[in-house]
């Protein structure tokens, strides 16, 4: 993984290198080996990068040109099936000088333009500039696995891996006021706004293309299958198709020429995947990474050592406690752009951080969930039936009372209870996830709280698991899972592979049976079926837990005056910015026991410590010094 920036300039003048240099200190922990800069002529171009080497290790510098012509490349991510582009490319008689997968993507991109992207397999994020027709193009892999940001001012156009690298071009950032109503929904911001007003998040698998006129076009190369392509897939036949595509996706991001190791947490997902990279690996050495929290209601860390025993894995823990929040929020919300808005997030850097001693790849489990319907909302949707028949008049206000009454102990119910509480189909699966419903927003701003529909559910075909399915793909994975994983991640500089988002695997995904996703009341039937092939059943049929931190009573405790402080303090900017009464009566609720306000406390916290961290000029304090400089 690396770090990629870039700078095109229309008014005439040249593109200032100290200024590439500026915004590329600002990726340094996202390519620490080293950085290389090009100003292309005078064709008001330039790109800059920062490396993480992983492939060809001593070769491919970047950003590279092609020998055949004037094209140029910046690049980050990796193309796990390079070697075999490769041999094509030498084959059809292209002259290639490293061994690496950053000039099999620059030749292919220069050959056959974004058709060429159809034959590669990879998590990427890219500019590539060709001087012959003056067409600079932006690109984002399918799944968005890897971030690309991009914004435009008085005679210039500006790219970056990352926002921060943005502000040297753009100047003291500036609050997008509606982008914060998205945040309190979604808990992240969807493409194309950021929480920075005039700063634009590509979407997965989109593309963009500026002129030489500084005209910008988006279009999309790739996009999940809204309608069903062919028969569905079921039985037998579905669960081998998925266990090979599987086993060939770990494979592929098991390339690398450096050390690779795996995050276990002992749920499904991750101890599927350290099981099959064991096999892959011929009983070589597999290193599995774990975190625990000190919290018996939480502590999953004895599922991974059981995982790591029956696999055979060189395994390591840490605990993450209340200080390491204090210590790291605001450092890792500089990282993540934007509110780290799962309390894992934590976690997963501080396992990143400790792994970074051994390995530089972790492989992950991000995906399986929203692929074959792991959450317990997919089994609990179908038990609403009676309750959805209710005219939205009546449903809504006892959905309301009922979330209210039910006890703490019913976390299951209270959520569904909120969820039904959506005024219609998109907006209930939306409230599944959602920090806060339509009217707790308009409780804290006014003009907050109107129906919000990014459409992905009225866009799907299919049955209403598939639908769910599709728009959790398109929203709580792409822009909250994804960025939280390549984000922590790369904080520690260790490059994140989630071997379920190989896109051919996801697309064989939406072929399957929504009856092979979920059965008995339970999800992930068909993975359990395949996991029981490698692992001991008592890891494949326990209840799912999830990465979850004890925060309920860490806002009790070790957290409660930090959050007050940041919350209600003379200097807080959430409740100045949104109404006090409602914050307050949260933390008090919280803190007497009468609701479980965790969410919604971490949600409000998230975004007070953003603020500070980006608002209020305190941005420089997390740049490495010296960086980019040589």
């Amino acid at each position: 993984m690396c770090g990629i920036v870039g700078l095109r300039r229309f008014d005439g003048r040249p593109v200032d290198e100290a200024l590439l240099r500026a915004m590329a200190a600002r990726l340094h922990h996202r390519g620490p080996d080293g950085d290389g800069f090009a100003i292309y002529g005078d064709t008001g171009v330039g790109f800059g990068h920062t490396r993480l080497s992983i492939i060809d290790v001593a070769g491919s510098p970047q950003p590279m040109t092609s020998v055949a012509a004037p094209f140029h490349l910046t690049y980050n991510g990796e193309i796990f099936n390079y070697a075999d582009v490769r041999a094509e490319l030498l084959a059809a008689g292209v002259e290639l000088r490293t061994r690496g997968d950053t000039e099999v993507l620059l030749e292919t991109l220069r050959r056959d333009g974004l058709r060429g992207l159809d034959r590669l397999h990879g998590q990427f994020a890219f500019a590539c500039f060709d001087e012959r027709d003056g067409t600079l193009l932006l690109a984002r892999d399918r799944l968005g696995i890897l971030p690309l940001y991009w914004c435009e001012g008085p005679g210039f156009f500006a790219f970056a891996s990352e926002i921060k690298a943005l502000l040297p071009v753009l100047g003291e950032p500036v609050l997008d006021d509606e982008a914060v109503e998205d945040y309190l929904t979604y808990r992240s911001v969807p493409p194309p706004r950021t929480l920075f007003r005039g700063v634009h998040k590509l979407t997965a698998g989109h593309a963009l293309r500026v002129d030489a006129a500084g005209r910008v076009r988006e279009e999309t190369y790739w996009a999940l299958p809204a309608a069903l392509d062919g028969a569905e897939l079921d039985g037998d036949e579905a669960i081998a198709a998925v266990d090979a595509a599987l086993r060939r996706a770990v494979a592929g991001r098991l390339v690398a020429d450096v050390p690779v190791g795996a995050y276990l947490s002992g749920g499904l997902d991750s101890s599927l995947t350290v099981a099959l990279m064991k096999e892959l690996r011929a009983g070589g050495a597999v290193e599995t990474f774990a975190a625990g929290f000190a919290d018996p209601r939480f502590d999953e860390l004895p599922y991974a050592r059981q995982v790591s025993e029956a696999v055979g894995t060189t395994h390591h823990e840490i605990q993450v406690t209340a200080a390491d929040f204090r210590a790291h929020w605001e450092r890792l919300c500089w990282h993540r752009d934007g509110p780290i808005s799962e309390p894992a997030d934590v976690a997963i850097f501080r396992i990143a951080e400790y792994a970074r001693q051994s390995v530089k790849v972790l492989l992950s489990g991000e995906g399986a969930d929203e692929l074959f319907a792991g959450y317990p909302k997919y089994a609990y949707e179908p038990k609403l039936g009676l309750p959805l028949t209710m005219p939205g008049f009546l449903r809504v206000p006892l959905a309301r009372i009922g979330e209210r009454m039910l006890p703490l102990s019913k976390a299951r119910a209270r959520q569904a209870a909120r969820a039904l509480t959506g005024r219609d189909t998109a907006e209930r699966l939306q409230t599944w996830f959602a920090p806060f419903t339509w009217y707790e927003r308009r409780a804290l701003h006014a003009g907050y709280g109107e129906r919000r529909s990014l459409g992905q559910y009225e866009r799907c075909e299919g049955d209403h698991l598939r639908r769910m399915l599709y728009v959790d793909c398109h929203t709580w994975l792409a822009d909250n899972l994804l960025e939280r994983g390549d984000r922590m991640s790369m904080a520690a500089s260790i490059e994140n592979r989630p071997p379920f988002l190989d896109h051919e695997l996801v697309e064989l995904a939406f072929r399957v049976s929504s009856a092979m996703k979920v059965r008995g009341g339970s999800g992930k039937w068909i993975l359990k079926e395949i996991a029981r092939r490698h692992l001991p059943a008592a890891i494949v049929d326990r209840k799912k837990v999830g990465f979850r931190v004890p925060l309920d009573e860490w806002f009790r405790d070790g957290l409660k005056d930090y959050a007050h402080d940041l919350l209600l303090g003379p200097s807080s900017f959430v409740s100045s910015y949104l109404a006090r009464g409602p914050i307050e009566r949260m933390l008090q609720d919280h803190l007497r026991g009468r609701r479980d306000e965790q969410l919604r406390l971490w949600t409000l916290l998230g975004l007070e410590v953003w603020h500070r961290a980006f608002l209020r000029g305190a941005t420089e304090r997390f740049v490495v010094a010296g960086a980019a400089t040589s």
